[in-house]
């Protein structure tokens, strides 16, 4: 299962760089450079809200698909943590080769991450409601947003790359989890 996992992971990742990839050409990097980490941490709360909204009432008046929403969490957690690399970096156009090495970098880092978990857990999200899924991403956000509150200060607590790495994560499985609910 541990292969599955990866090779699926891989695969929502290379749909989700795609989508990176298009924008990037669309709109370039200065579009996320000039974004301060709170506001990535904030366009991450609007998607995963939307999607808890539409799973409470069970329809939706926007077309946008929920499946997107958690595409687009993925690739703004991705974009927080290069933002995280970049940190002293002021500029806002970067190459595109250039910021398709930083996502393709914190994406394999996320990756081994998830792959050393899994091991531990036993690949337990599959048994989990994606509902559940959609509130640990905002539990894991609140975190966040606790932690920028508190100037990235913690005492016992994970950083924020963590916490973005984890909802990442979590979005990875919920996609795989609807891919599979459709199948």
């Amino acid at each position: 299962m541990v292969g599955q996992t990866v090779s699926e992971y891989k695969e929502v990742i290379s749909s989700c760089k795609e989508l990176f990839e298009k924008k990037t050409s669309d709109y370039g990097t200065a579009s996320w450079r000039i974004l301060r980490l709170p506001s990535v941490t904030d366009l991450i709360f609007i998607k995963a809200n939307r999607v808890r909204s539409i799973q409470e009432k069970g329809k939706q008046k926007v077309a946008d698909n929920v499946q997107g929403e958690f595409m687009a969490i993925i690739n703004y957690c991705l974009i927080a943590m290069m933002q995280l690399q970049l940190e002293g970096d002021t500029r806002l156009e970067l190459p595109v080769a250039e910021a398709i090495d930083l996502y393709n970098k914190a994406a394999e880092d996320t990756l081994e991450l998830l792959s050393n978990k899994n091991h531990d857990y036993g690949e337990a999200w599959r048994d989990m409601r994606v509902s559940s899924i959609t509130d640990i991403i905002l539990m894991k956000l609140l975190r966040i947003k606790q932690i920028e509150d508190n100037q990235g200060k913690t005492i016992v607590s994970e950083g924020v790359r963590a916490n973005y790495q984890d909802m990442l994560n979590y979005a990875v499985f919920a996609l795989i989890q609807m891919k599979d609910e459709k199948e």
